[in-house]
């Protein structure tokens, strides 16, 4: 039975809810080290505040029209169906308009930003809103999800300098395989559903074994990655420290997780992940102000 549709004065939690609010933490920080490598330390205040009001609208707008988009298959999956469309808690219609200011605020943020990133904010949201779609015609939707979010260190670089070099491509590169990487072992909880509703992930694919396998591949090359944005940017032993310490987070996070025990999958991929991304930008920023250039 559908709940009954949450009032006007608790939407707004509900949606936040929804959204995974909180877990802005995963993105936002790579993008802050994004642009604190571009400026080489911090750009101005007014460029601080239009990238993180940047980052929150795509955010919002893609999870909101991921809501939307896999509705359906949330309200059939065991895992999902408490989720607050399929109880009725609110409609496709809001979350949807919600969605559609969200990108709105993006494209706001990237006009007061720069005309580069003001003419490349549609493509972004092209890319956040097709990955719910991939789903349903290939195994590498993972990958996407992954683009996705590496649009945030490159799209923070060409906001303090409205260009691009290697060093947000490689930065890209590695947010790309890190989500890549974890968004893959999330799947494993999935793996009867979406062989049973014509789903694609590697874990349904190919199985649990081999997807966590990959997933190790991916955030190897993670560490690799990170290194290299260390190298190409010139970057010193604070930095290298937070690569060295993204490295033993992520294999801490796969000693939580084996094909048979999924128990703490939650840890793995909500704490572990939130740190990762956090201790980056930290190590970054305290190796430009303490190393320098």
């Amino acid at each position: 039975m559908m709940a009954k549709p949450a009032s006007t004065r608790t939407r707004a939690a509900v949606f936040l809810e929804t959204i995974k609010f909180s877990h802005t933490v995963f993105a936002l920080p790579f993008a802050l080290t994004g642009m604190v490598l571009a400026a080489n330390g911090w750009p101005p205040a007014g460029t601080v505040f239009w990238i993180a009001a940047a980052m929150v609208g795509a955010r919002t707008g893609a999870m909101g029209m991921n809501r939307v988009l896999d509705a359906a298959y949330d309200a059939k999956n065991p895992r999902t169906s408490e989720r607050a469309i399929p109880k009725g808690l609110l409609s496709g219609g809001f979350v949807t308009a919600v969605s559609a200011l969200s990108f709105g605020l993006l494209v706001f943020a990237a006009s007061r930003l720069n005309t580069l990133c003001l003419i490349l904010s549609p493509a972004a949201i092209g890319i956040v809103v097709i990955y719910s779609l991939t789903k349903r015609f290939t195994s590498l939707s993972h990958l996407v999800l992954g683009l996705s979010l590496a649009l945030a260190p490159i799209g923070a670089w060409i906001a303090v300098r409205g260009d691009l070099s290697a060093v947000p491509l490689l930065l890209g590169a590695a947010v790309l395989l890190w989500v890549a990487g974890f968004d893959i072992l999330y799947a494993l909880q999935d793996i009867d559903f979406d062989r049973r509703t014509g789903l694609h992930s590697i874990p349904a694919r190919l199985g649990s074994g081999a997807a966590v396998w990959i997933s190790r591949l991916l955030h190897t090359g993670t560490v690799v990655l990170l290194a290299a944005v260390g190298i190409a940017a010139g970057r010193g032993w604070l930095y290298a420290a937070g690569v060295v310490t993204a490295g033993v987070l992520l294999a801490y996070e796969h000693s939580l997780v084996s094909p048979t025990d999924l128990s703490r999958l939650d840890t793995a991929f909500f704490n572990m992940n939130g740190w990762l991304s956090v201790a980056v930008f930290v190590f970054a920023i305290a190796d430009l102000t303490f190393v320098g250039e």
